[in-house]
């Protein structure tokens, strides 16, 4: 373990500052160390507890086969999520995580955060301060090459742990007009530039329901008098329960009630959150009608509302059913991705 905290620290900018923390902290915050400690620990099951079940459990949330308090103890939920989890990996299902089980959990997971770096790193830029950074900056912990405070600024730190992550993984992350690095924002463009949240998650498990082809997908720009009856729409859905995988008047889920509004006004757009994320256009910030996106129950966009005007959005919340939300509010602060229209094609 002392070899694997070595090379990791000395591929940092922190060197001296990791070696000078207790191992264990070092430890809770690189899965890299994690995994080590999860192959060198007894078969987990039903009844165990300690940190090794906590990291355990931390991996299901990422994979969004977990959605409870992450308490570091094996009981029903956390037998449950690792029997679906074998299940739809084709392994033996019996609840228990031995090595082919921790295996196959630690390659999707290492692939969820390749993910990350791939869809996010065009999307950043030196000097910028937003929930995109910081996700960046998670998935470079992951591998070990950030050893900064993940603040979503993109710094010296940032640039340089992308710089090992590109030469490693073979990948193109930084383009050419990320060469130069801005100062720092100040807390002044902070504010301007956070946007953000609610006092009540948004954990929303997607169901993917229908595969709508691109070339059935009528791209529209909403604006104007369509944005305003788009409001009108999903504001008449207010107080409509919320249900996984609902996507009519009886219960929605989030992608479910923007998909069902969307349609109302004659406009097709994709059923999930990721599709519609791939399927709109990147905007600084949004108007009336425009999409907003966050990310709450696992890495990248996975819940989203229709933004309505004056800093808020209606969306479908697992909490409070179809509702409106102040964007500057707490929770979504640090959860907010960005803002994406449907732009005529």
């Amino acid at each position: 373990m002392n070899q694997t905290v070595e090379h990791m620290a000395k591929r940092s900018l922190l060197y001296g500052y990791v070696l000078s923390q207790p191992l264990v902290n070092y430890v809770d915050a690189h899965p890299e160390l994690q995994n080590k400690l999860l192959f060198e620990s007894d078969q987990l099951e039903f009844g165990k507890h300690g940190e090794a079940v906590r990291h355990m459990q931390q991996k299901l949330h990422t994979l969004s086969y977990f959605d409870k308090e992450i308490d570091g103890r094996f009981g029903v939920l956390t037998e449950q999520a690792i029997k679906n989890f074998q299940a739809e990996h084709n392994l033996t299902i019996n609840g228990k995580v031995n090595k082919d089980t921790l295996r196959a959990m630690v390659k999707d997971e290492k692939k969820a955060y390749k993910e990350q770096l791939e869809n996010f790193s065009d999307e950043i830029e030196p000097g910028m301060y937003n929930a995109k950074v910081k996700i960046v900056q998670k998935a470079l912990q992951y591998f070990g090459y950030y050893e900064g405070e993940l603040d979503g600024i993109y710094g010296p730190l940032t640039k340089k742990a992308l710089e090992i992550a590109e030469e490693e993984h073979h990948m193109e992350l930084i383009d050419d007009h990320q060469q130069a690095v801005s100062p720092a924002p100040t807390e002044q463009t902070k504010s301007e530039q956070v946007k953000a949240k609610d006092t009540s998650p948004a954990s929303v498990k997607e169901q993917p329901n229908k595969d709508v082809e691109s070339n059935e997908v009528k791209k529209v720009t909403v604006q104007g008098n369509n944005a305003a009856s788009i409001v009108e729409a999903a504001r008449a859905q207010l107080g409509t329960p919320y249900k996984w995988g609902g996507e009519d008047p009886g219960g929605f889920d989030c992608s479910g009630f923007i998909q069902h509004v969307f349609t109302e006004q004659g406009i097709q757009i994709p059923r999930t959150v990721n599709e519609i994320w791939n399927f709109s256009s990147p905007i600084s910030d949004p108007s009336i009608g425009d999409f907003v996106f966050f990310e709450t129950y696992k890495p990248g966009p996975s819940h989203m509302g229709i933004y309505v005007g004056d800093g808020k959005f209606i969306h479908a919340g697992e909490s409070r059913g179809v509702e409106i939300s102040k964007l500057t509010n707490p929770y979504w602060e640090e959860r907010y991705i960005g803002a994406k229209r449907v732009m005529q094609q």
